[in-house]
């Protein structure tokens, strides 16, 4: 699957890490312990424990390549000095999140090439090298154990090469696809074209699911559709806010916390203001981190009111200066996963802080006739 730009939190929720090589950290997401157990009971009934073991080992050799699928990507947008915090497992592939997508068309042709083509290498590696036979017909029966493991695993690679080459959002040959249509179009209409074509896929494999009965299906078209919108809104949101300074869009009246202000204190301020998030500031203005509400409501129900909010704080709170790039913020807010960016002026002091919802707000604004 391609490399993610955008958000995905819901992802991130639901997943947890396994361990860390190269430099990102892999992670598994819930769903996919409910595939491996969808998968070992369905071999069980038909086969018994032999054949569900087989295929729980087929199942998870196919995520090793997934996984070398993701770090094709990653290794690749290192080279443009691009990072990879993470690479996520779910039952429909992989998805690897790197910090920011290159914008250059021959290199976000590169990145997005790099994954298919580990597929291909351990295809040639599996057929040549271990004399795997097996054709493309093999994929209707690719549950068969009697096919063999090299066999199965050959004619997936082979497969996940190509279906990744289709050119629609989100898959690699989307990018590709989006790189080439950015040089006459612009990048913004080259999304959303590539993202159409992604919705038109996801409407057609939603489709197949439902005539099918295929769940598989069903999960891919809706990953596929949202993950398409998902893109062409975060170039969009790019663009807009390319060339604007971090100050424009911040908050600028706000109640902030002390470290050594208790968590009743807290509550007081949350209904006192319209706040959603306090800074915790020191004695000289600096950040230390955010409390949310959340964190209150939190507080509340468990009955620590006594607690301390430098205890119960985001520590993690990014900081970017007050000229600073709003698209700094924008990364920070959308693939650090922050509460709140706290802009600071010369001296470390916070002048104001920006959030997803005032920085939405700052777009709709933006985007209204006779504004910019």
């Amino acid at each position: 699957m391609a490399p993610l730009g955008t958000d995905y939190l819901l992802v991130m929720t639901w997943s947890f890490p396994i361990g860390r090589i190269l430099g990102s950290e892999v992670r598994v997401h819930a769903t996919f312990f409910l595939l491996l157990l969808w998968i070992g009971l369905a071999a069980y009934l038909d086969g018994g424990t032999a054949a569900a073991l087989e295929n729980l080992i087929f199942i998870c050799a196919l995520f090793a390549c997934v996984v070398a699928h993701e770090f094709g990507h990653a290794l690749m947008a290192r080279r443009y000095g691009i990072k990879t915090p993470d690479i996520t497992l779910l039952p429909i592939g992989g998805l690897a999140r790197l910090e920011r997508m290159p914008e250059r068309p021959g290199q976000e042709i590169a990145v997005a090439l790099a994954g298919p083509a580990v597929n291909v290498v351990i295809w040639v590696l599996l057929t040549l090298l271990f004399g795997a036979q097996a054709q493309m017909d093999d994929l209707a029966t690719i549950e068969d154990p009697g096919l063999g493991l090299l066999a199965r695993l050959a004619v997936v690679n082979l497969f996940l090469a190509v279906f990744n080459l289709i050119p629609a959002f989100p898959m690699d040959g989307g990018r590709v696809f989006r790189a080439l249509l950015s040089m006459p179009l612009g990048r913004v209409r080259a999304t959303r074209v590539a993202a159409r074509a992604g919705q038109v896929l996801a409407f057609g494999f939603g489709l197949l699911g439902l005539t099918t009965g295929n769940p598989i299906l069903l999960l891919i078209a809706i990953f596929i559709f949202i993950a398409a919108a998902a893109e062409s809104s975060d170039v969009a949101m790019r663009e807009a806010v390319r060339g604007v300074a971090a100050q424009a869009a911040m908050i600028t009246e706000f109640e902030a916390l002390a470290p050594e202000d208790t968590a009743q204190a807290a509550s007081n301020s949350l209904l006192r203001t319209t706040q959603s998030e306090f800074p915790v500031l020191d004695a000289h203005g600096r950040p230390l981190g955010v409390l949310t509400r959340a964190d209150i409501f939190k507080a509340a129900t468990e009955g620590a009111t006594g607690g301390l909010v430098g205890d119960m704080m985001h520590a993690a709170l990014p900081q970017v200066a007050l000229g600073a790039p709003l698209e700094k913020a924008l990364r920070a807010l959308y693939q650090d996963r922050a509460p709140a960016v706290a802009v600071t002026g010369p001296t470390g002091a916070m002048i104001g802080y920006i959030t997803r919802e005032n920085l939405g707000e700052f777009l709709v604004l933006s985007a209204a006739p006779g504004r910019r």
